[in-house]
C-alpha cells in the first residue's frame, strides 16, 4: 500500500505533492475490520537507509518517521492539512514491520491495490492508537488554495476508458515529465498540490473520467534552461487546457492531540 511511498518518489526529484480524502474501509456491515496481526517497531540504527517495501502480508519501513506514517493513515499528504505534530515525529526515524492473518493476504489478492490501501488506513490509524497512543479530532480552517479549472482554451487531454488502470511515469532530467495514463483529475491534483505552498481544490467538473496526457515543466521555474520546461502554471494551460486560479477555501484539517513516541518491542 503505503501511498505516500509513492510521493515521496515524486518529492525526490522536486514535485510538489498533496492531497487529503477520508476514506471508509471496505469491510462488509457487521464485519471483524482487518488489523495488522504482528507489528515491530524499533529505533532506526545509525547508518540505516531509508527503504520501504509493501508485500502480499503488509509492509515493512526502514528509517521512516512518524509524521509520515500518520499522513498515511490519514491519506495526507500536504503539511498544512495536519497539525499539531511534535517535532520529534520528523526526526526520529524507525523501521516498522506490519503483517496481517493468512486469511486477509487471501482476500487481499483478489482486490485492487486501491482498495487495499483505503482499507489499510484505519488499520494504520488503530495501529498509531494503540501503540503511539494518538489522539486526533478534525477542524474546518480556511486556507489559501488554488482551484483547478479548465481553461477558456479547453482541455487538451484524450479520455481514457474509466475501466483501464492508472499508471503513471516520472522523469526528471530536464524538468519534470509525468506522463499519466488513465488519470483522473483527483489523481492529479493529488501529485500537483502544494504548488506555491497551496492545496489545489477540483473545480473542472470533470468527475471521475480518466485521461492521457504528458505534462512537462520546472518545478523550479529554471528560465535559464530551455529544456526545463514552463513553470507549472503555464504548462497546465498550455499542455493540458487546465488553469490554476488562487482562491481561499475553508478545508478539513487533522488536529494532533496527542501522540507519543511508541511502545517498542
Amino acid at each position: 500500500m503505503r501511498l505516500s511511498r509513492v510521493v515521496a518518489g515524486m518529492l525526490a526529484i522536486g514535485l510538489p505533492v498533496s492531497g487529503a480524502s477520508q476514506e471508509q474501509t471496505l469491510e462488509a456491515p457487521g464485519a471483524k475490520p482487518s488489523v495488522y496481526e504482528v507489528i515491530s517497531i524499533k529505533p532506526s540504527k545509525p547508518g540505516t537507509l531509508p527503504s520501504s517495501n509493501i508485500m502480499p502480508n503488509g509492509f515493512r519501513e526502514t528509517y521512516t518517521t512518524l509524521d509520515s506514517l500518520v499522513r498515511d493513515a490519514f491519506h495526507i499528504v500536504y503539511d498544512k492539512l495536519v497539525v499539531g505534530l511534535p517535532s520529534w515525529t520528523e526526526s526520529e526515524p524507525y523501521d516498522i514491520d506490519a503483517r496481517v492473518a493468512p486469511d486477509t493476504v487471501t482476500r487481499w489478492r483478489k482486490i485492487t491495490s486501491a482498495e487495499r490501501r483505503k482499507e489499510e488506513e484505519p488499520m494504520l490509524q488503530a495501529l498509531l492508537i494503540d501503540r503511539c497512543k494518538l489522539k486526533f479530532h478534525y477542524e474546518k480552517r480556511e486556507l489559501a488554495v488554488y482551484n483547478l479549472v479548465i481553461a477558456k482554451s479547453g482541455l487538451k487531454m484524450k479520455e481514457a476508458p474509466r475501466d483501464e488502470v492508472e499508471t503513471t511515469q516520472l522523469a526528471g532530467t530536464g524538468g519534470v515529465i509525468l506522463t499519466g495514463h488513465a488519470l483522473s483529475t483527483e489523481s492529479l491534483i493529488n501529485t500537483l498540490s502544494g504548488t506555491d505552498g497551496r492545496l489545489l481544490i477540483d473545480k473542472t467538473g470533470l468527475g471521475d473520467k480518466k485521461f492521457d496526457f504528458t505534462l512537462h515543466w520546472s518545478p523550479n521555474q529554471r528560465a535559464n534552461n530551455p529544456d526545463s520546461g514552463p513553470s507549472l502554471f503555464t504548462a497546465l494551460e498550455e499542455q493540458l487546457g487546465l488553469k490554476l486560479v488562487p482562491s481561499r477555501e475553508t478545508v478539513q484539517v487533522l488536529v494532533i492531540d496527542q501522540i507519543e513516541r511508541p511502545s517498542l518491542d
